[in-house]
Order: structure tokens, then C-alpha cells, then sequence
């Protein structure tokens, strides 16, 4: 049995949106013919390309033979066909797009932050819970190669007792005078959504919530050290939200992470992102797709000595991990499981309520710079929302 599965893509004419969740996603998996059920079913999505920007929105449909496309949002969720709304919009247009989709009696899968405030994510939360409808959050980062990696490593106790986690995200992106920007101005804008905490500590909250322990406390200092930059008009405009965030945060089980994230860094690290989780049996070094172990008989025993050149290369002592598998990309991997449960009442349990967690991350860490505290991270689950 074939089921056609009509799904709403708002705001598909971003970079991520066309990139990683239309091409590389659901035109992906339109080519393998679809996705396969257990009962030899197949579920084919059918996208509707939704924007605000007409033009914009034909060429990327001729461009990559998608059939439908429009501006108007009611029409698109007066459609019976269209079962599933997606959203990737700017983050402050997100909860009118996503409610209204609810109200339309459609399932939610949508980019985070979920909402521009917890209160924001949470009512969308219960709004879906209400209206009965299947929701989930993106949280690609859990089915990037190399954190499936690390995964494996701590379900196989590879590290022992893990005592720490230490992240560094983040690259060069161009102010625009010198070099044009590789990433849009409302990034940097607080009034449109923007601020690299807001996006950042939404991430980090599903990564160290399911891989290394609930996070439980926050400190958080955020930073706007380049003060203007160019827009892709080519004009001047003031940056007013923050560019780099220095987070540190208290987990379950004792364990301490640290997470740098900046986009005024420049890389000198085997990826974009790192993540170092050292334990008493071991270390991990993992990036978006390779992974380096150190194992407590690798582990060199330097002796500090300024005055000699080092004699060990610290980064011989490591051995990759193999790729058991061929692992799919992350946001396509995340939309098979979404569709399998829209469809076959598969679990998923990335939903909207683990994405106001990340909301609710985002706006202690706000709160933690402004204050220049540790903030608790108080438990936000079905009880607490109700």
C-alpha cells in the first residue's frame, strides 16, 4: 500500500531549509522511493513549497521538479492531502505559522527554537497535545555520524565514569565589508530572533540531555564582539544580538560540560564542531562525522617542562572509530522516523515539548549573563506544563 503524504514546507527558501531538510531530506528520500514500513508499505511525502517570496519559490520548485508551491498559508492547510506542516521560518514567525497549523487539525514537525519564549513553546506544546496531532522537534544533531559514534562508545561503557564534556562549535563568518557573509543578517539581529544563544543552547541541551545526563544548572556569558556588520543589500546595520556564547553547565551524575560556541572564531580543530568527553577509562574526540578514542593504556604521561620542545605529539595516541554502518544524512534520518510515526504510530519521542527544554535552556542562559549567576534549570515536563 502506498501512502502520499502531502507536507507543508514553510520557509523552505532558507539556506537550511532548502539545503538540509528539501534536498538532502525529502527530495532524498522521494529518489529511494520512498519510505519503507516493517509491512512492506511505502510512505511517498509530497512537499508544497510555502514562502512569502513568489519568484523565490517557482524557480526552487522548477529547479527541483516540485510540483506545488504557493504564499498563501490558509490555502495550504485547507487542503486535506497536506497532512504534515513543516516549519523553518525565522524564529519569531514561528509560533503563529505552527499554531495556526494546529488549529488546521495538521501534524508538527518543525526547526527550533520552537518558539521566541518558553511560554511561547510550551502553549504550542499543550495546543498540539489538545488538538491531538503528532508533533516533533529537528534535532539533528543526534544522528550526526560522529555523536552516533560517541553513543556507541557510552553504551559500550568505553569511558568508564564520565567526569567532563567539552564542546567547540563555531567558525569565521564574514562581517561583509572585506568578504560577503555566509550566513544571513537577521542571525544577528535581536529584535528578528537572532543571537547565537538562542540557537546554540537549544542544540546543546537535546545533545548533553540525551547523551551524557539532564542538564541541571547554567552559566552563561554571551558576547556581540563584532558591533556591525553587512547585510546582503550591502548596507551597514548594527548587530544587537550576540555572536559568541561561553556556557558551562552542571549535568546529572556529576558530569560538567562546556560548550564554547562562536561565529567569530576561526577553525583550528578537525571540525566545525568538537566534542571531547573525557572518563576515568577514556577519552573521545568526536566531530560531525569522525570520531578519535584514547583508552586508559593510550593514555601518554607527560612531565611539564617549558624549557625542552614537547616530545610527545599528543595526537598520535588516538585511534579512529570505524563506520559499522553507512549512516544517512541527520535531518533525513530524523524526517524517516517523523514520517514512520505520522503513518505507522512509530515512537518518536523528539517532540515539542523536548523542544521548548531547548527554549528553556536559551532563555536561563539569557538570563544567566544578565545576571552574572549560575541559574538552575528547574524540570519542565508533561506534569509541569499541564
Amino acid at each position: 500500500m502506498e501512502h502520499r503524504i502531502g507536507i507543508i514546507m514553510n520557509g523552505v527558501t532558507g539556506r537550511m531549509g532548502t539545503n538540509q531538510h528539501l534536498i538532502r531530506s525529502i527530495l532524498s528520500i522521494r529518489s529511494d522511493g520512498g519510505v519503507v514500513l516493517p509491512n512492506g508499505d511505502t510512505i511517498h511525502p509530497e512537499p508544497v513549497l510555502l514562502g512569502r517570496n513568489e519568484k523565490k519559490l517557482r524557480q526552487l520548485a522548477e529547479k527541483h521538479g516540485v510540483e506545488r508551491f504557493t504564499t498563501n498559508l490558509s490555502d495550504a492547510l485547507g487542503d486535506q492531502h497536506n497532512q504534515i506542516y513543516f516549519d523553518a521560518q525565522i524564529t519569531n514567525k514561528r509560533y503563529d505559522g505552527v499554531l495556526a497549523a494546529i488549529k488546521a487539525g495538521k501534524h508538527i514537525y518543525c526547526e527550533k527554537p520552537t518558539g521566541s519564549t518558553l511560554q511561547e513553546a510550551i502553549n504550542l506544546y499543550q495546543e498540539a497535545e489538545r488538538a491531538g496531532v503528532k508533533h516533533g522537534v529537528v534535532q539533528d544533531k543526534l544522528w550526526l555520524p560522529g555523536m552516533l559514534k560517541l553513543k556507541r562508545l557510552i553504551d559500550d561503557g568505553f569511558f568508564g565514569r564520565i567526569l567532563s564534556v567539552r564542546g567547540e562549535f563555531g567558525y569565521w563568518v564574514f562581517e561583509g565589508f572585506r568578504e560577503k557573509a555566509q550566513r544571513p543578517s537577521w542571525n544577528y539581529r535581536k529584535e528578528d530572533g537572532g543571537g547565537i544563544i538562542v540557537d546554540m543552547l537549544c542544540h546543546w541541551r537535546y545533545v548533553l540531555d540525551n547523551l551524557f545526563g539532564e542538564v541541571q544548572s547554567v552559566s552563561c556569558l554571551g558576547a556581540t564582539h563584532i558591533p556591525s556588520r553587512v547585510d546582503e543589500h550591502g548596507s551597514e546595520y548594527a548587530a544587537t544580538a550576540d555572536d559568541a556564547a561561553y556556557a558551562t553547565f552542571k549535568l546529572a551524575g556529576d558530569v560538567v560540560a562546556h560548550f564554547n560556541s562562536s561565529w567569530t572564531v576561526r577553525v583550528r580543530r578537525h571540525d566545525l564542531l568538537t566534542v571531547q568527553v573525557d572518563g576515568t577509562d577514556g577519552s573521545a574526540v568526536a566531530g560531525l562525522r569522525e570520531c578519535y578514542t584514547q583508552s586508559f593504556d593510550q593514555t601518554p604521561k607527560p612531565v611539564w617542562n617549558p624549557d625542552v620542545p614537547q616530545p610527545i605529539d599528543f595526537y598520535e595516541d588516538w585511534t579512529k572509530v570505524d563506520d559499522h554502518d553507512k549512516l544517512e544524512n541527520a535531518f533525513k534520518a530524523q524526517w524517516v522516523l517523523f514520517l514512520k510515526h505520522v503513518v505507522a504510530d512509530e515512537p518518536f519521542r523528539w517532540n515539542l515539548l523536548e523542544g521548548a527544554k531547548g527554549v528553556q535552556l536559551a532563555e536561563l542562559g539569557m538570563e544567566s549573563w544578565r545576571l552574572q549567576k549560575w541559574i538552575t534549570v528547574d524540570a519542565l515536563d508533561e506534569k509541569s506544563t499541564s
